[in-house]
């Protein structure tokens, strides 16, 4: 290429007009996507509508277009790769906009009731009786915080990235990567001076979103300021009751909703915003009963909540709650006949015995999984202890040992950092590719040091439970030197601590494509294996899991073909390890090919239990 054709690609400036088509309008999820997108090419891309021209890597700047369905605007690219990113953008915006479904407005059943009731627009169904209680938020302040502003903010970074990649088989996933695209652009990349500074901002964003169609992404910001403050120990936490209750909120915050699941809320009623808000998207989520109602409500020492209908009743009848609580019965039986068949045996028609697991991250998703049915614990993610900060071989024994006290079964993966995971502590080596660099088991065999303390607090914790069998499970294992030399760090330590290991088993993630293809020679040296089909499948097809715009087809042939190819090569027990299994298209393929144990999200696993009753 000479240096006129250099120059000519440089300058390069292609404009396409686009139309918003989604009912939703270009809101914050899909910009956070197309965000994201947008950085991965050379190039400097705006967008033009109203008279304004914004850049198409900063979240709150296309916010600030306010482009609603119908509404039109220019896509500029300008650079190197100005015709590739005006290519792939626009592909990328039209199925965006395809797969922005509107939100369905739920619709009400009448119901006639004694008493006067108010009416409301229905967020989440279901049928609540408990007293009402006011939201009350109360400040705690903890001295001598260790944390900078910067700090703070790259930590609520790292936590919203880290709930996306959890709950990520869930639609209400896209609020926390939204949220961290939020806070990624260069609004808050300034030096700070004070925390005072970094509040005035938010309040500007907030500002500048009054009286726009997306007037409701300014609870996001307020979140996203609370969500910062508590990293520099200033807490701002709702005061809830420890008995069962109704909740009213002039507006409630996204992270809200999970201090909320941890109290025994009945029914959630707002006084502003609306059923598209990320609020309420995680209320339903939570299957909390919602609604909303903007006129003042009273206290109340037993009122009913029926979002089914839209009503709430302050002051019922005896008949009133009769019949409120007629209604609530038909409505969890219609709703979780599985979950009350979830502690029975889950065989399919044939009779085949099937394991079904759950994926946990830390005691509370323990406790979940124990009340949701699992069979034992498929995947314990350790990430969750080294977060925020190195922790001791005690502080992880602890951790540990409160898990393992409540299943029969556990199954450990050791630390899997590299890839989009870091540790703030532990500077890592950029890597131009990190899904393919030091990841998972090659990250813990070049850091002995933390890698050993874990195996220790695991042993240890083992040590203290006498019906608990442990699997210690290796991540990214690609050949059999690897598994070989992480199993004799463990043997060592396990010798050298007198630690038994008659409980103890080790075996491999298999998410690369390489161990397929030794298995035979594997079958010799590990005890089990559990297939990462999230990984697994990412590194078959070469298209990175987090992709917003590249997908693959779970049930693909190629997949398929895999799985059965794995099973049909080993004698040695083997799970899959991955939301795949709670495909209601998959399922019955995985259970053909053979395989008896799966493990899920714990909230999965009661209608996968029942599911795989009738296959």
């Amino acid at each position: 290429m000479n240096l006129l054709q250099r120059l000519f690609n440089i300058n390069t400036t292609i404009n396409t007009t686009l139309t918003v088509t989604s009912s939703n309008g270009f809101h914050l999820r899909p910009i956070a996507q197309f965000v994201n997108e947008a950085k991965k090419f050379n190039a400097k891309i705006t967008l033009l509508a109203h008279k304004k021209e914004v850049s198409a890597t900063q979240v709150p700047a296309i916010l600030s277009l306010s482009l609603e369905k119908e509404d039109s605007f220019t896509l500029r690219c300008k650079g190197k790769e100005a015709q590739k990113a005006n290519d792939e953008l626009m592909i990328f915006f039209n199925n965006l906009m395809k797969n922005d479904k509107k939100i369905e407005e739920i619709t009400q059943v009448s119901t006639i009731y004694e008493s006067v009731t108010l009416k409301g627009e229905s967020i989440a169904k279901g049928i609540a009786i408990a007293p009402i209680v006011h939201a009350k938020i109360l400040e705690r302040i903890e001295e001598n915080s260790p944390a900078t502003l910067r700090e703070a903010i790259n930590q609520t970074k790292k936590e919203l990235l880290s709930h996306y990649e959890q709950n990520k088989v869930l639609e209400a996933s896209q609020i926390f990567l939204a949220q961290k695209e939020l806070l990624s652009s260069s609004v808050f990349n300034s030096n700070f001076a004070n925390v005072q500074e970094f509040k005035n901002l938010i309040q500007e964003e907030c500002h500048q979103l009054k009286n726009t169609i997306f007037e409701s992404r300014i609870a996001d910001y307020q979140d996203l300021e609370q969500q910062v403050l508590k990293h520099l120990g200033i807490h701002k936490e709702l005061e809830l009751p420890v008995f069962p209750y109704i909740l009213v909120a002039k507006e409630l915050l996204p992270s809200h909703i999970e201090q909320l699941n941890q109290t025994p809320i009945k029914g959630v009623i707002l006084q502003s915003g609306n059923s598209t808000s990320h609020t309420a998207i995680l209320l339903r989520s939570a299957a909390i009963p919602s609604l909303i109602i903007q006129e003042s409500i009273e206290l109340s020492k037993q009122a009913i909540l029926d979002a089914n209908s839209g009503d709430l009743i302050l002051v019922p009848s005896k008949n009133d709650v009769k019949k409120a609580k007629e209604k609530q019965i038909a409505f969890i039986e219609s709703l979780d006949l599985s979950f009350e068949k979830r502690f029975e045996s889950t065989q399919t028609i044939n009779g085949k015995n099937i394991k079904v697991l759950a994926n946990i991250t830390d005691l509370n998703s323990a406790k979940e999984a124990k009340g949701s049915g699992a069979d034992g614990i498929g995947l314990l993610r350790t990430e969750f202890l080294f977060s925020q900060q190195k922790p001791t071989v005690e502080e992880q024994t602890a951790s540990y040992l409160e898990i393992f006290k409540l299943f029969a079964n556990v199954t450990v993966r050791t630390l899997d950092i590299g890839g989009d995971k870091s540790l703030p502590y532990l500077p890592m080596d950029k890597e131009s590719n990190p899904f393919l660099g030091v990841r998972g088991i090659r990250f813990s065999l070049q850091e002995q040091t933390l890698f050993k303390e874990q195996l220790l607090a695991i042993g240890l914790a083992s040590r203290e439970v006498q019906n608990t069998k442990i699997k210690i499970m290796f991540p990214m294992v690609s050949n059999t030197e690897e598994f070989i030399e992480a199993k004799a760090i463990a043997l060592k330590i396990y010798e050298e601590q007198q630690i038994n290991i008659e409980k103890i088993s080790f075996g491999i993630m298999l998410e690369v494509p390489s161990v397929i293809f030794a298995l035979h020679t594997f079958d010799e040296l590990v005890d089990f294996y559990s297939i990462g089909s999230n990984d697994l499948t990412q590194y078959l097809f070469a298209i990175e899991r987090t992709h917003p715009s590249l997908k693959v087809n779970v049930n693909s042939p190629i997949l398929m073909e895999a799985l059965k190819q794995i099973i049909s090569s080993t004698q040695k027990p083997i799970s899959i390890c991955g939301e795949l299994a709670a495909e209601e298209k998959s399922l019955e393929n995985l259970l053909t090919m053979g395989y008896k144990t799966l493990s899920v999200s714990a909230k999965l696993i009661p209608e996968l239990k029942e599911r795989i009753r009738h296959v």
